[in-house]
């Protein structure tokens, strides 16, 4: 039947746009329907008749009974809520008059509310254990606010209890997030704010305050519930579980030397789970070991969420007490008030921490262009993949990705110097000065490293040096500062180790680019003159020297050319010595008479080929 889904749906199309008095208007056009689709429905200026009351048969056969009866039910409810939202504002509170027309309407709705839990408590509707249980919550839901209006609050607690209850179970059998709306959005604060009237104290945890106020008579209820989730009534390990966490919650926070005692029991269960998930954060970090930058940085999760509900249950906490008109100098304000910014600052403190895992070793200090975004290979990356991250479009990918980091880091560290006495604190501003101008610092040096990879080693060496003084006025303060344990998993605080080793590794890069400047202001000086030289010798004449300014492609050659001595390899007079034959000097020169003919000679074989070698 989906009793709770057919209301809340209602409820929040109707308040979407409009209030309670919109929603009243629509209930009563849906009414007139549903009663001319029965059959029921008063004729246009006819006689008034009274309406039958619908049996169990009725509500079996036809669904549109208890429609009919859960729309009324609303109307009623909506009527009620529509009066208590217009004297709202009014400065002397709602009267007495306008208070018993309030809880008269709501009265109405409980009862038509609980006549449809007994309709289908019964064999003959045909609903189901989870229909009932859904009746049997919506009408404790209405009978507990008639209850709260009326300032009954033992009975409210006790009609609040039984929708917890149900609801909590029906949200883990169904995993809904409506269920968990309606406990956290009206049900909880309402039997917090009744138990606050019955002089409960605040660190008794309204689960806690449910169970022990839930009616155990009810076995079939009990039976059912235990079903859906034997947590809810406090059965079972996991239960026992977190009794026991419940139990052993801390009692004080500890903040800058100062202690307060923890007064609200949400405030302290959400503590103790902060305090637990900074424990498994670092086995899981050692556990990880070298693993991927993406995946070490979703270990902080956990601790995240854990510290983002403190700081919900400690505004909880500070609005209720608001809502009470209490004042700012009352203890209990001033406790939450530091708690308040103790929590908040944990929280930045984590998140810091991921974002400066993100940046990788040496909060990025040292460059690492491997990984950009996406998978990192489980194996060596190839050649290929190396020369593609050498590129400057994707070293300039990853410089941004840090840019941008180093932006959220930034404004962490601003939300925390804008926490309620952080300011008075002059050693933790002075001590978030100097975080803030390390990690500018890093910053700028990213900035430089893309001017560096362009080749624009001007500005790359302006803004290193800025970073670099940057990071002189920052390793004092943070070389001071308490240091962390060795291995403990990063947060707000960079280690002393960190900030030397970064500003002895920015000084070698203002070195190292004054050297690159300074080659650039040589090799300029060297064009200077080259252009001043005017008319130069060929290129070809000119191939021993290197060329310190840009290569004239127009004067190659000398065109036409002029007649000179060409050089050439000394072996080629070695095999023009084979084929000449000199005249020997050291004989004398005998006469033509006593010359003989010579004897013919034996014909030298001709060498074939080059230098003799060949066929």
């Amino acid at each position: 039947m989906d009793i709770t889904q057919f209301v809340v749906s209602r409820r929040d199309a109707a308040l979407l746009y409009g209030d309670y008095s919109t929603y009243q208007a629509q209930l009563g056009k849906k009414l007139l329907k549903a009663r001319k689709r029965l059959g029921i429905a008063t004729k246009n200026r006819g006689k008034y008749q009274k309406k039958d009351q619908f049996s169990a048969q009725d509500v079996g056969q036809n669904r549109e009974c208890a429609h009919l009866i859960l729309l009324t039910s609303e109307r009623a409810w909506a009527n009620a809520m529509s009066m208590r939202a217009a004297h709202t504002a009014d400065t002397k509170g709602i009267n007495s008059r306008t208070r018993k027309h309030i809880v008269s309407r709501l009265d109405k709705a409980a009862r038509l509310a609980e006549s449809l839990a007994e309709l289908l408590a019964q064999p003959e509707s045909g609903a189901t254990p989870n229909d009932r249980l859904e009746s049997q919550a919506y009408a404790s839901l209405i009978r507990g606010a008639a209850l709260f209006e009326n300032q009954s609050w033992g009975p409210s607690v006790k009609s609040y209890a039984i929708a917890r209850i149900v609801y909590s179970a029906l949200a883990t059998a169904t995993a809904s997030d409506m269920y968990k709306d309606l406990l956290s959005e009206t049900i909880d604060p309402s039997i917090r704010y009744a138990a606050y009237q019955l002089k409960t104290p605040r660190t008794v945890p309204v689960a806690t305050i449910a169970r022990n106020a839930f009616p155990q008579s009810e076995e079939w209820m009990v039976q059912q519930v235990n079903e859906l989730d034997p947590r809810a009534l406090g059965q079972g390990d996991a239960q026992s579980h977190q009794d026991t966490a419940e139990e052993n919650a801390p009692k004080t926070l500890t903040w800058r030397s100062r202690e307060v005692k923890i007064e609200d029991a949400a405030i302290a269960l959400a503590w103790g789970r902060v305090q637990q998930a900074k424990g498994q954060l670092a086995e899981q970090l050692a556990s990880l070991g070298d693993a991927k930058l993406k995946k070490v940085a979703s270990a902080y999760d956990s601790i995240l969420t854990a510290t983002q509900d403190a700081v919900d249950a400690t505004k909880n906490a500070i609005d209720e007490l608001r809502a009470e008109g209490v004042s700012q100098s009352d203890s209990r304000m001033q406790s939450l008030q530091v708690t308040r910014t103790a929590v908040n600052y944990e929280m930045i403190s984590w998140r810091i921490g991921r974002n400066r895992v993100l940046t990788g070793d040496r909060d990025g200090a040292i460059e690492n262009y491997e990984k950009l975004a996406g998978k990192k290979p489980n194996k060596e990356p190839t050649p290929a993949q190396k020369r593609r991250w050498e590129k400057p479009r994707f070293k300039a990918g990853k410089l941004r990705e840090q840019v941008a980091l180093y932006d959220g880091i930034l404004q962490s560290v601003e939300s925390a110097k804008e926490l309620p006495g952080v300011a008075a604190n002059e050693p933790l501003s002075q001590w978030l000065n100097g975080i803030t101008s390390y990690f500018q610092a890093l910053k700028v040096l990213a900035i430089g490293r893309s001017h560096d990879i362009i080749g624009n080693t001007v500005n790359a060496l302006a803004l290193v040096n800025h970073a670099h003084e940057l990071a002189q006025q920052a390793v004092p303060i943070l070389s001071q500062a308490p240091q962390p344990p060795a291995g403990s998993p990063r947060n707000i605080q960079p280690t002393a180790e960190d900030a030397t080793f970064f500003e002895d590794f920015l000084r070698k890069q203002v070195l190292r680019l004054r050297a690159l400047v300074h080659m650039d202001n040589l090799l300029k000086k060297a064009e200077e003159e080259y252009v001043a030289q005017g008319k130069r010798d060929p290129l070809i004449e000119r191939l021993h020297e290197y060329p310190l300014g840009p290569v004239d492609l127009t004067n190659l050659v000398e065109f036409p050319p002029k007649v000179a001595p060409i050089p050439f390899k000394p072996i080629f007079l070695d095999i023009a010595w084979n084929y000449i034959k000199y005249p020997s000097f050291d004989e004398p020169e005998k006469p033509a008479e006593e010359e003989k003919p010579a004897e013919p000679e034996e014909k030298p074989q001709k060498k074939k080929g080059w230098f003799g070698f060949g066929r």
